[in-house]
């Protein structure tokens, strides 16, 4: 029989990489402006937030983020 507790390691669901955070922090301030009532461009902030995603996940592979 297989033990299902004990000593072994603890998972943290809670950790997250710097595009997560960068990525959540993005997702709220996009709902923050589109409840401000003030316009803003829809399409070139998800732009400018996938490209520094996209850097942030090259960087996190190469271990240097």
């Amino acid at each position: 029989m297989v033990a299902t507790t004990g000593l072994g390691p603890k998972r943290s669901a809670a950790v997250k990489t710097p595009s997560d955070e960068f990525k959540a922090y993005c997702e709220a301030e996009f709902e923050r402006r589109l409840n401000s009532g003030e316009s803003f461009d829809e399409p070139l902030y998800r732009k400018a937030m996938a490209m520094v995603l996209d850097r942030l996940d090259r960087l996190q592979q190469e271990g240097r983020a």
